[in-house]
């Protein structure tokens, strides 16, 4: 309970500086929307599917984050939101699990008529929707392959956005006792409201020599002993000015 007392009291601080924060992400929303030629492509467009325009629930930054998107809205699109998260992230473990084939997607001097016969096969063999074969296809074509990992991961994002889910992070020193896990996660189910489901993920990091590092949402809660103990070693490095004693 007192673990959670404090993450209350530390977001409280935080959300102090929204207003800030959430001009900025204004800004960067407007800089980063998917690109047209991606979304534009065929693999986009799904007969029968209705011409709505799809919102994409996150912000994506990058080369990465603009492939998430436009898999993504075709996603979408096609009704197919969490068949093509299950089948891309399938596409990703069996790169992990196969050296050839993490070799091969990571070697650009390929031609890339064999890399998109070879991603062919592979999608058809796997029985790949037409969404996330194309997509495989389209990122072959385009000679990112070796980037395929982090627009998977960029892609979970959104489809658990999508589904109402929200990943968190909690790292701390040595992992957290399962009681102060699941009060962690009562307290951000709390936070968030009844509508989302919680998934919360621990990372160990000696580093922050106690407390811990929250991020959820797309925010980080800095509430580390390292943290602390810097910004109290820029205080002390301030100038003291004679008026202030």
């Amino acid at each position: 309970m007192a673990l959670c007392s404090r993450i209350r009291s530390g977001i409280s601080v935080f959300n102090k500086l929204a207003f800030a924060a959430s001009q900025r992400s204004t800004l960067q929303r407007s800089l980063i929307a998917p690109s047209n030629s991606l979304v534009s492509r065929g693999y986009a467009n799904v007969p029968g599917a209705k011409e709505d325009k799809v919102k994409v629930p996150l912000a994506m930054f990058g080369g990465s984050g603009n492939y998430a998107s436009a898999l993504y809205i075709a996603a979408v699109k096609a009704n197919s939101v969490e068949k093509v998260e299950s089948e891309i992230l399938q596409f990703v473990e069996a790169v992990k699990n196969s050296t050839k084939v993490s070799q091969f997607i990571s070697d650009l001097s390929v031609k890339k008529d064999i890399r998109v016969k070879v991603i062919e096969d592979i999608a058809g063999q796997s029985k790949f929707s037409d969404v996330t074969k194309n997509f495989l296809v389209l990122v072959a074509e385009n000679g990112r392959l070796k980037n395929i990992e982090t627009i998977a991961k960029r892609y979970r994002e959104l489809a658990m956005a999508y589904k109402g889910e929200v990943k968190a992070i909690v790292t701390t020193v040595i992992p957290l006792p399962a009681e102060e896990e699941k009060a962690l996660k009562e307290t951000l189910q709390q936070m968030l409201g009844t509508g989302a489901k919680v998934h919360l993920e621990q990372k160990i990091d000696p580093s922050i020599l106690g407390g811990l590092v929250l991020e959820f949402s797309q925010k980080v809660f800095d509430m580390s002993i390292k943290t602390r103990a810097q910004q109290m070693e820029r205080l002390l490095r301030e100038p003291i000015s004679i008026a202030d004693i």
